[in-house]
């Protein structure tokens, strides 16, 4: 079990950092603590465009009925994705460095990087999120399906 404890996110934002020198997130990356090591329930999210999000201690506490399917890929094994059903809503509880409990909505693309970066938190690895019976296509086949993340209007929005 992680420890919840607001701390500093500095090695988060220093390995998200080495790895946008090595390649283009066109949709946004993001690092949790585990993946570098660190018991920690810490997630650092930077998305396409806007300054980073750091994530202190989160827990879901909403998320929309209505659903995606998008491909995914991860740092923890960067050489394959996947398409992942999320939640095209989130709505997380967090705090923020000065201890103070906020709650955010996070929509589309931002939530499913933070839904990707709190599963990470919770020990879950996009795979377990795909569908039954689909797998991951190599890199270099995800490339050729030229697909980015599209979002289509919500309806009644």
């Amino acid at each position: 079990m992680f420890r919840r404890v607001g701390v500093g996110s500095g090695g988060l934002t220093a390995a998200g950092d080495r790895a946008a020198t090595v390649h283009t997130f066109s949709k946004g990356m993001g690092v949790a603590a585990p993946q570098i090591g660190v018991g920690r329930r810490v997630a650092i999210v930077r998305p396409a465009e806007g300054d980073a999000i750091t994530l202190l201690n989160p827990v879901v506490v909403e998320e929309s009925s209505g659903t995606d399917e998008q491909f995914e890929g991860c740092l923890s094994f960067f050489d394959v994705r996947g398409k992942v059903p999320r939640p095209r809503t989130l709505e997380v509880r967090h705090q923020d460095f000065g201890g103070q409990f906020q709650t955010t909505i996070f929509t589309d693309g931002l939530a499913r990087l933070v839904a990707h970066e709190v599963d990470h938190l919770d020990g879950v690895l996009y795979v377990a999120r795909m569908a039954p019976g689909s797998s991951t296509i190599s890199v270099a086949e995800y490339k050729g399906t030229g697909q980015n993340w599209w979002y289509s209007p919500r309806s009644g929005a």
